[in-house]
């Protein structure tokens, strides 16, 4: 049975919480865009992927997801845990030697649920769609599912990538982008305007679909559910998913500046004060 709304803010609370004693404990780490992500991957693996119990790297007859921007991998390590793929107390060693909880993803220690090395930004569309293609190959009809930064987009082998699989209708796979508008040296549109993301990709011929209230769960899953609806029918399908970087927590919002900090004790404490505990901490 699919959790409700309110367990799935509950979980989403929760997984902030995660975030913020993950990015404390090391003092390093990725916590504006993770927060500003939550919501989207609770709904993700709670509600719209087609997920097998256990893990395996050849994903038949699953979906698949494959996270491009692997900075925000505290997010995903915590939707991971606590999604049954490892246990939530393993959060405690991230960034430590010898952990499997590495600052961004890694496949060499065997972390379940992790499919791909990321956090070389650009990347993996490229890996996403080869996924989505052998699928087709193997006559799997699940999806490929991958999340990638707007900032992201500014590297150009995302562009080949977006050419090539509407060229060779790749229609299993939905790449989600976090419009946030912030990247780690400032607005996007200070660093590098990239215009009207709706107007590069239908031009590139993909579906779009927009999802203005990123941060909103029950607006996640109604429009994922539209982006799924419109897959299968010859062209790719892109998510533009409006988010605050940072959300939950107020002095993390509207600002680029937790793009890659991380709290001190009196601000770790002031965004808990925001965040209260609802399925136990780690």
């Amino acid at each position: 049975m699919k959790p409700n709304t309110q367990q799935l803010n509950d979980l989403t609370t929760q997984v902030r919480r995660d975030i913020l004693r993950m990015v404390h404990a090391v003092n390093s780490g990725h916590p504006g865009g993770s927060l500003g992500c939550t919501e989207f991957l609770v709904a993700l693996y709670q509600v719209l992927m087609d997920r097998k119990e256990g893990f395996d790297m050849d994903g038949i007859n699953e979906d698949l997801f494959f996270l491009s921007n692997g900075h925000i991998s505290p997010v995903f390590y915590s939707v991971l845990a606590r999604s049954g793929y490892f246990p939530v107390a393993e959060l405690a060693t991230f960034r430590l030697i010898n952990s499997r909880l590495q600052g961004h993803p890694t496949t060499h220690e065997g972390l379940p649920g992790v499919r791909v090395a990321s956090g070389s930004l650009g990347q993996g569309l490229s890996v996403a769609l080869g996924a989505a293609q052998t699928k087709k190959l193997n006559g799997d009809n699940h999806l490929v599912y991958s999340l990638h930064g707007d900032g992201e987009l500014q590297e150009g082998q995302n562009w080949e990538a977006i050419m090539y699989a509407s060229a060779y209708k790749v229609d299993n796979i939905i790449a989600t982008i976090d419009v946030n508008g912030k990247q780690i040296d400032g607005p996007t549109d200070d660093v590098l305007p990239m215009g009207s993301l709706s107007a590069k990709f239908i031009a590139f011929g993909w579906e779009v679909v927009e999802i203005p209230q990123g941060n909103n769960i029950e607006a996640i899953i109604a429009g994922m559910t539209e982006a799924k609806a419109r897959t299968g029918k010859g062209k790719p399908v892109c998510v533009l998913l409006h988010t605050e970087m940072g959300n939950g927590v107020d002095y993390m919002m509207h600002t680029h500046a937790w793009h890659g900090k991380a709290p001190n004790d009196e601000q770790l404490e002031l965004a808990f004060a925001q965040n209260a505990i609802t399925l136990g901490d780690y």
